[in-house]
Parts: structure tokens; sequence; C-alpha cells
């Protein structure tokens, strides 16, 4: 099967992309033969229903799981064949997520909690809190850095979650239903902030979605029915 298509300098390449999980004796197939080119700078909407596997796919172009077949290359790295220590350091440098019920530690102001992910690099502490600051500005949040998450809104921890996962300048944003939790209003922010990632700062972005609405601020789409890609296409933007 020929791969999906989306651009001509391919950031992700996927080829014959399998997942099976396993119950007991039991092999239950999530992905079959999935082939699947997106360009960089793309914002990819990757669409299903409830099962399809698009999670599953998600989590293996932001190597949170490995496949049971075929090859993923993200950035000219084969990331399939990375051991799992190797794994954890290519998705820190490289991938940043956003996932739909935020996952911010409530404990930790909104300054810290974007500040999370520079833990893991040599950066000193003036620059880790300068680097949350601009990211915080960048999402319009700056006059809630010391806030909480349980005194921001839903679409504000959101913006939050956002700015935690661009502060490291990934090659790669990965997020996964990020407005299902959201109002329509606060879903349209948290998308138009997406757009702007996508379009100003050249984000790569890999989204998926079951609302329609959400996948029109995409540049592409493809659809996943049953572990197999049914279509793909390009969105078209309004002027």
């Amino acid at each position: 099967m020929n791969a999906v298509q989306t651009g001509s300098a391919n950031l992700i390449e996927i080829r014959d992309l399998g997942k099976t999980y396993r119950r007991g004796k039991q092999a239950i197939p999530v992905l079959q033969g999935v082939n699947l080119d997106v360009a960089a700078g793309d914002f990819f909407a990757l669409m299903g229903p409830s099962g399809s596997g698009k999670t599953t796919l998600l989590n293996l172009i932001g190597g949170l799981d490995t496949p049971s077949a075929g090859s993923i290359v993200i950035g000219g790295q084969r990331i399939d064949k990375l051991s799992g220590a190797a794994l954890a350091r290519w998705r820190a440098a490289h991938v940043g997520f956003v996932f739909q019920f935020y996952n911010l530690l409530p404990m930790l102001s909104a300054q810290k909690n974007v500040e999370l992910p520079l833990l893991l690099t040599k950066l000193s502490a003036s620059e880790r809190r300068k680097r949350a600051a601009i990211a915080l500005q960048l999402v319009g949040l700056a006059d809630r850095a010391s806030h909480k998450p349980g005194e921001l809104s839903g679409g504000q921890q959101q913006r939050v979650a956002i700015a935690r996962a661009f502060v490291t300048d990934p090659t790669l944003l990965v997020c996964d239903e990020p407005t299902g939790d959201l109002d329509r209003a606060a879903a349209e922010e948290v998308l138009g902030l997406l757009q702007q990632l996508n379009r100003a700062h050249g984000k790569t972005i890999v989204m998926v979605t079951h609302d329609p609405r959400a996948a029109e601020h995409a540049t592409h789409m493809v659809h996943l029915d049953k572990g197999e890609l049914v279509g793909a296409a390009r969105v078209a933007q309004p002027a």
C-alpha cells in the first residue's frame, strides 16, 4: 500500500506499522499496515471512531509506545529501534505532549508546571524561569503565572499545558483530544493557539480528535477505521 502523503519534506515517515496487544493467549490487533508521511510544518488531524487505533498511533509517533511491526522515522531517526532509555531521551529532546485532561501538578503554580520539562536540561534556574515566563506570555497567561491549576479555568489549564509542551522548543507536538474536556469557546481559543504555533512558529503538530470542527483547524486530516487508514485530505483554510 502506498503511504498517505501530506508534503514533500517529511518529518515523519511510517511504513507497514502494526501494533498488537496480548490479553493472555489472545492477540488483539489495533493497527495494521499503516503507511503515512507527515511533512515538516504540517498541522495534522487524526480522526476516527472510538477504538479505531488513533490514540495508539499517536502514542507510537510520540515514542510513548513501541510497534509490533513496521518502522517509524522522525527527523531522520528510526525511533522504533531505540532502547527504552534512548527512546526516553529522544522524547524529552524532540516531543511536546498535550493531553485531554491537562496533566498539571495541582500543588505547583502555572510557572512551575511549565518549567517541569526544563528540569531535564542543563539550563540554570534563572534561565528556566525566563523560558517558562516567555511561554506563558505566548499563551496569554503571563498574569496567571503564580496561580495553581485549581485557580484556573479548564481552558486556561490547557493553555498552561500547551506552554509546557513547547517550552523546550520540540520538533513535534502531539495532542490527544486537546479540546475534549472544554466548552466550545475555550476549545476555539486552544485550537487558535495551536494554529498560531503551527503557522507563526513552524511547529509540526499531530492531533487526535473526534470533533470535525477541531479538525478544520488543521492543514491535513486522515481517518482511521479498525486500525487501518481509510482516507486523507488537505483541509481548506480560510483566506
